[in-house]
């Protein structure tokens, strides 16, 4: 098989041809044909990823689209041909996916969505992931409940608006300056934070009372806001709350808190069965018409996947970026 290799941190990637990997039991072999680009792949190749270190040299890539090619022992709920979607390696020693092939733990896959192409497919995995842990295994948002998603027009975020809305919440969607369009079209109401305090905000949307979710995907100050932002017995819930954050906003509002590290369940094999089962809810969101990833309209292969890294890095996208492999 093909693969892009990466011998140390920031060091270019480099082509070559490996061994293709044979399935062992519980693992399906599969070809494939689109990866997606995430921030963290960018901190990963850089070395600047503490909590998800990759040890060198490794394939990279956390995200994938593809068609099985073979199965391994004890493996159920897949045929050779099938075309599945997965947040599979890349991380902790598993190989990624900037390669052409690769053998994957069945239980982090999911048929990929009827609708959806490849590229669009590989773009989900690990931001659906992201915002559905949030939104519906810790915060168990319902209908009718109010929710703001921070940064909402970025990669977890707008993601996260469209589950919430396919779960029958009002949903509020921050941005700076930018987005405020594209998340109107989603059907949420974009607030700038660059032109309104947070007073404002509460007063304006609920009254002063606060929303009953908050979902942040920025972490730092946007997470002491959120703090803020949450109502009486609401909950905060966050992707990037690795800081030292003040929780007496949270406790004299007798409001709670949860974390989401995503890559739990790729690092410990522990919960790779709740991967799974989120992919295929996504599916069938996808399929009817409530889910769809903002894909960057620039085309990568493997010849040119370090631009599609530099462009990521750089923040200079316009939606998710995916490298297409064959």
């Amino acid at each position: 098989m093909k693969a892009l290799m990466l011998d140390a941190p920031n060091a270019p990637f480099r082509l070559t041809d490996l061994p293709k990997p044979v399935p062992g039991p519980g693992q399906v072999l599969v070809r494939i044909e689109a990866s997606g680009v995430n921030p963290l792949d960018t901190k990963i190749r850089a070395g600047a990823a503490g909590h998800a270190r990759h040890p060198l040299p490794g394939i990279l890539g956390i995200d994938l689209a593809g068609t099985v090619e073979a199965l391994g022992p004890d493996v159920e709920g897949f045929q050779p041909g099938d075309a599945v979607y997965g947040m599979t390696g890349g991380v902790g020693g598993v190989p990624g996916s900037l390669a052409t092939h690769a053998a994957v733990d069945a239980r982090l896959l999911a048929p990929k969505p009827a609708g959806l192409s490849m590229r669009a497919a590989a773009a989900l995995p690990l931001i659906v992931i992201t915002a559905w842990e949030g939104l519906v295994d810790r915060a168990h948002l319902a209908a009718g409940q109010t929710v703001l998603v921070q940064a909402g027009g970025g990669g977890v975020g707008h993601v996260a608006v469209q589950i919430a809305l396919a779960l029958g919440a009002r949903v509020y969607a921050t941005h700076r300056g930018s987005h405020g369009a594209y998340i109107e079209s989603l059907g949420a109401l974009p607030i700038d934070t660059s032109k309104t305090e947070i007073g404002e905000i509460l007063q304006e949307h609920t009254g002063g009372r606060g929303f009953d979710v908050v979902f942040d995907t920025v972490g730092g100050a946007v997470l002491d806001a959120s703090f803020q932002s949450v109502k009486r017995f609401g909950h905060v819930v966050s992707a990037l709350g690795w800081g030292q954050h003040a929780l007496a906003p949270l406790s004299f509002k007798s409001a709670t808190y949860s974390g989401v590290f995503t890559l739990l369940p790729l690092l410990t094999g522990e919960g790779r069965e709740r991967h799974g089962a989120i992919l295929r809810e996504a599916s069938r969101l996808a399929d009817a018409g409530r889910l769809s990833p903002r894909l960057d309209p620039r085309l990568f292969d493997l010849e040119t996947a370090a631009d599609a890294h530099d462009a990521v890095a750089a923040g200079t996208t316009a939606g998710k970026v995916v490298v297409s492999i064959s």
